[in-house]
């Protein structure tokens, strides 16, 4: 009866009775991801072993960075990028300006941070706040350093441009989503000798960090910052078990297309994936 009704609609019965045409194997993929997911996050929580997050030199350089600064008595220089508070880049941002305030205020450097976005600017105020008294240092920790800008893309710009060449800092990084703006900042950090670490996920601008800085994330680097750096279970976790579901994806498409080569028209894994 209800598969009559389905054919009169004109729409496709549900597959298994529950499941909409097409959506069998992304649900399928959802509880592989989950359940490696979980299984990490576990096995980190009990202190088991899991892999290890592969180096990534950018956030190994951020201690030499702050170093260099703090030997040459020069500040450290950050950015989030110009995105609003809702942006993934801008949320990624957080950790990383954590970590910065913290190695700070741990090497008693100057750190100034600049911002586009009045939100962002309140949130990294509590973060550098929150980072100083973390390291016990909530004297060394000076407001006016936690400066807004503007609210329009090139006059933040323009006065990040003028504090790299009044302040002269040591170490400029930019970590965050980052758009035409991105080359100048890095052109005038190097003209005053900065080390400089980028990261954004905005392709486009991907060949000015790389061509320009000294340490460069690339996508999804950047957002397993939090993970690399804090080596909390949860999200080292989460983060394996990402990279464990790639696998598992890539592994997938390569048997699939080997197979359909084989016999494109007769095989059970056409057959299969066409229920779905």
């Amino acid at each position: 009866m209800l598969n009559a009704l389905w054919m009169l609609a004109e729409i496709p019965p549900p597959t298994w009775g529950i499941f909409a045409e097409g959506e069998v194997a992304p649900f399928l993929f959802l509880v592989v991801f989950v359940a490696l997911v979980y299984y990490m996050i576990s096995r980190a929580r009990a202190g088991q072993p899991i892999p290890e997050i592969r180096k990534i030199a950018g956030l190994d350089a951020v201690d030499e960075a702050v170093g260099r600064a703090t030997e040459m008595g020069r500040p450290v220089h950050y950015s989030p990028g110009i995105s609003a508070v809702e942006n993934e880049q801008t949320i990624a941002s957080f950790a990383m300006l954590s970590y910065v305030a913290k190695t700070c205020a741990q090497y008693d450097t100057r750190l100034i941070q600049t911002n586009r976005n009045y939100i962002v600017h309140a949130v990294n105020e509590e973060i550098i706040k929150q980072a100083y008294l973390e390291a016990g240092r909530p004297d060394a920790h000076n407001p006016d350093d936690c400066r807004y800008i503007s609210g329009f893309q090139f006059a933040y710009t323009a006065g990040v441009l003028g504090i790299l060449k009044r302040e002269r800092p040591a170490a400029n990084i930019m970590y965050g989503a980052f758009f035409a703006e991105s080359m100048m900042i890095l052109e005038v950090a190097s003209h005053v000798g900065a080390v400089q670490i980028g990261a954004t996920a905005n392709t486009a601008q991907l060949p000015f960090f790389m061509a320009a800085a000294d340490y460069t994330l690339i996508g999804e680097e950047m957002y397993a910052a939090s993970a690399y750096l804090s080596r909390e279970p949860v999200l080292r976790g989460t983060v394996v078990g990402q990279d464990l579901t790639r696998i598992v994806i890539f592994a997938a498409i390569i048997i699939g297309t080997i197979i359909q080569q084989i016999d494109p028209e007769t095989n059970a894994l056409t057959r299969f994936m066409r229920t779905f």
